[in-house]
């Protein structure tokens, strides 16, 4: 055994040995519809006045490491009950860590799946227990496996997507409340696509102290800050304080998300108009033969194909300068399936276009 490897045995915990990296493909020339971000660019004037400000930063100096004026801004934008709490993280990814680095050794974890994959990734970088339990056919909770998976596992934490990634369904609500009550752990329902669903729970937080609502800002349209937010009584957030990194949230992200947080209106809109391209991305896809679109209530649109190979579509599209995602490895969705992003409404007459051509090869 050589002497890198012997470092590797000796010292790295078997969990990560045998883990594999997240991959985020390469996408330079190609037309984005892969990562469920907002198409659409800020208008001029917009953007001049953020330049601007973004002048006066000194970047010599450190952040608010608690970043109050951001913080007053998002509760302001969100509609925060005064009386929560709100920690804030690097994406939603960190806040995921942080939630579960808090956790005892050795607690469990429970998740639909599928669902996001950050879950069960993270849990398993943290040797916490994942236990994956499938949803039905039709994406739904399955509440009967959920209530044996939690009955079982006592799970310190469950984490549900709301709506859900990859599937974009929103889970029915009367369920979630079964799952709050029968809780004994944290129930964190993760809202990254809120602005598409125009649901929430934020204002039931109040009422269950085993609640945080998690949110990021990336759907939105500011994917490139890299700021997610939780909320829940100060008695889970406080805890989660004390282990947050201070300076976590740099500068840059502080000064331009508190400014675009005035202008949400603007990024509002752009949600609408997502929405209703949407609506005609579902109604494009539904109109082939061979292909199952299912229904969305999120910015991207999950399909499978009946007749065709996912991967010579995924390919093909990829050739002719459209990256959308390929999920056939997937467990417990479809065989050949296949996501793509709501993009702008030539972006996404394009991609049906090409769809369309490579169907009939």
């Amino acid at each position: 055994m050589s002497k890198k490897n012997k470092i590797i045995e000796d010292l790295i915990r078997p969990e990560i040995q045998q883990m594999a990296a997240y991959h985020v493909p390469e996408a330079t020339g190609l037309i984005k519809l892969d990562a469920m971000e907002n198409p659409f660019p800020w208008p001029k004037v917009m953007k001049d006045e953020w330049l601007q400000l973004l002048s006066n930063v000194e970047p010599n100096r450190y952040p608010d490491p608690s970043a109050r004026e951001l913080i007053t801004g998002l509760r302001d934008c969100f509609d925060v009950p005064a009386e929560l709490g709100v920690v804030l993280g690097n994406g939603s990814d960190e806040l995921i860590q942080l939630i579960l680095m808090a956790m005892k050794d050795r607690s469990a974890v429970i998740a639909p799946t599928p669902s996001f994959v950050m879950y069960q990734h993270i849990a398993n970088s943290l040797g916490l227990p994942f236990t994956g339990v499938p949803l039905n056919e039709d994406f739904s909770l399955n509440m009967s496996a959920m209530k044996t998976a939690i009955k079982q596992e006592d799970p310190a934490v469950i984490f549900l997507s709301y709506p859900n990634n990859p599937t974009a369904n929103l889970f029915d609500d009367d369920d979630l409340i079964q799952i709050l009550e029968l809780a004994n752990g944290i129930v964190v329902i993760d809202e990254a696509y809120q602005p598409f669903a125009c649901k929430t729970f934020m204002n039931r937080t109040p009422d269950f102290k085993n609640l945080l609502v998690m949110r990021t800002v990336s759907k939105l349209g500011l994917a490139g800050l890299r700021l997610g937010f939780v909320v829940g009584h100060p008695c889970l957030t406080d805890e989660l304080e004390k282990i947050r990194l201070p300076y976590n949230i740099n500068v840059f992200t502080q000064l331009t998300a508190t400014f675009a947080f005035k202008h949400i209106d603007t990024l509002n809109q752009q949600a609408a108009v997502i929405r209703e391209q949407r609506e005609r991305l579902l109604s494009g896809l539904t109109s082939f033969t061979g292909v199952k679109v299912f229904p969305s209530d999120a910015n991207f649109i999950l399909f499978s194909l009946l007749s065709d190979s996912a991967e010579r579509v995924f390919e093909q599209l990829k050739q002719a300068g459209v990256l959308i995602k390929k999920m056939a490895s997937n467990p417990g969705l479809p065989a050949e399936c296949l996501r793509v992003t709501v993009g702008t409404r030539s972006e996404n007459d394009l991609f049906i276009e090409k769809f369309a051509s490579i169907l009939k090869q």
